[in-house]
């Protein structure tokens, strides 16, 4: 967990330029941001879980829920031609993505970001600040701020498995790299699942990764 004195900097090298507006009240703490991970196309991208009552994934303009992009690495895995789609949405505005930093503080409410935290705003506890195993519960309330501050997207995923490149839309990463963002995933991001309890989900797409033995698979399934 990081202080006032820590957080700008912290989450200026998660996330993009334009998320990051307010401060946080000088006795709030912050573990529950997306990470900052290196692209080859795009440099340094954000990707991550942005409310631990959601299992809305950010990987910068596109979101999805995690379930999704779960079923599409275990597609893209197995696929011989090295292609899976990814049901998502894109929001290209970043005043509509929000603002993350005033969220978390409750100052700025804007966006789908804003909006997130009016309806599960951050925890004032400690030890609360875990994900839930139990985000998709929300997507009845999610799925529609989705579709008012953004707009559907079939996400293509492609793997040239000779050169070790995994392009996801216009975003292109090394093997290693996506198979961090998977592993990111696995544990539940930056805060860790709750309780340790992975989704079913997630635990099937690791069973599955490990089976294939493929590059694509982070670490020991756990």
């Amino acid at each position: 967990m990081f202080r006032r004195d820590q957080l700008g900097e912290r989450l200026s090298a998660f996330l993009p330029p334009g998320i990051i507006r307010a401060e946080l009240a000088p006795t709030q703490q912050v573990t529950d941001v997306p990470l900052a991970f290196r692209s080859e196309s795009h440099g340094t991208i954000a990707f991550g879980f942005f409310n631990i009552e959601t299992d809305l994934l950010l990987l910068e303009q596109l979101f999805f829920f995690a379930d999704r992009f779960c079923e599409a690495v275990v597609s893209l895995a197995e696929s011989a031609n090295g292609e899976a789609r990814l049901d998502g949405w894109r929001i290209a505005d970043r005043a509509r993505v929000g603002n993350l930093h005033g969220a978390i503080a409750g100052a700025d409410l804007s966006g789908l970001i804003g909006a997130s935290y009016r309806l599960f705003p951050f925890p004032s506890r400690p030890e609360d600040f875990k994900q839930s195993p139990d985000g998709d519960r929300s997507r009845g309330v999610m799925a529609p701020l989705l579709a008012e501050f953004g707009r559907r997207e079939q996400i293509r995923l492609r793997w040239d498995r000779q050169t070790g490149i995994v392009t996801v839309s216009e975003l292109v990463f090394t093997e290693e790299v996506f198979a961090a963002l998977v592993e990111y995933v696995d544990r539940g991001g930056y805060p860790r699942w709750r309780d340790e309890a992975r989704p079913r989900y997630v635990q099937s797409m690791m069973e599955r990764l490990a089976a294939l033995s493929s590059p694509l698979f982070p670490g020991p399934v756990r």
